[in-house]
């Protein structure tokens, strides 16, 4: 029972992460937390995708000696390391955007930035 709930575990801290992320995106008006919670989200789904992959009692998929034993899945390590370079990617993107719109308008508040819009 309790090696079960251990296995389940990671699947848990994804919900939490993603419920921590969605909170802080809703409830925060900077554009920095704001984007800090897009980040942890992004980390919610990499978490997702590495416990998806994973295998009981599984090997590393290195093809040097073929084991006879259980291998855990290489795609889904694949896509979580391309997932990582292009959140990395569009985070420094964003936060450049950030500081344009922080040396425009002076503030990083959404909604003041709205009351300049027009």
């Amino acid at each position: 029972m309790i090696s079960r709930l251990l296995m389940q575990m990671p699947f848990f801290t994804v919900v939490v992460l993603l419920l921590l992320g969605v909170t802080i995106m809703l409830a925060k008006r900077n554009i920095i937390k704001i984007l800090m919670g897009l980040s942890l989200m992004e980390s919610a789904v990499n978490l997702f995708l590495v416990a998806t992959g994973y295998r009981h009692h599984g090997v590393a998929p290195i093809f040097t000696n073929v084991p006879d034993t259980l291998m855990v899945l290489p795609t889904v390590q694949a896509l979580t390391l391309t997932s990582i370079v292009i959140g990395v990617a569009t985070s420094a993107m964003m936060l450049s955007f950030a500081m344009v719109i922080y040396k425009k308008y002076g503030t990083t508040d959404i909604q003041k930035i709205q009351k300049l819009k027009g």
